[in-house]
């Protein structure tokens, strides 16, 4: 099982739609955030300067699921706790729990492809190392 790691959310008024509860795309924002919070917790640098990876642009997002359990509003401070859930070749699987304490307030799932852009070229994927996995256990 991979490590988790706890990213922290102060819900600030415009974070808020006009019902006074969180805008549902922040969630998505603060997922995105987290996850490379994740990374750099885990010791790594930005992926733009991973010099083991020449060329590295990150893990863009390929795929994203979302359940919202309760609502967030102005003032609230969240937690955002965050694992990778799974390895494949080329791509990782990053679990998010967004917390207010004890209650659960949304879980969310991101696909992500580690990539690379030489100067010229196409961006691609490209086979994670063991390394960087080894890294984020």
């Amino acid at each position: 099982m991979s490590r988790t790691v706890v990213y922290p959310v102060h819900v600030s008024f415009g974070d808020c739609d006009p019902a006074g509860i969180v805008f549902f795309p922040n969630f998505s924002r603060w997922m995105d955030a987290a996850t490379h919070h994740f990374f750099r917790a885990c010791g790594l640098p930005p992926w733009h300067a991973l010099e083991e990876i020449p060329h590295c642009v990150g893990g863009p997002l390929l795929e994203i699921h979302t359940r919202f359990l309760k609502p967030a509003t102005d003032g609230d401070r969240l937690e955002v706790h965050t694992s990778v859930a799974e390895w494949r070749r080329k791509v990782f699987v990053v679990d998010h729990r967004i917390r207010r304490g004890e209650d659960l307030l949304c879980e969310g799932r991101e696909t992500r492809a580690l990539c690379v852009k030489p100067p010229g070229e196409a961006m691609k994927s490209v086979v994670i190392p063991d390394w960087l996995r080894k890294r984020c256990d």
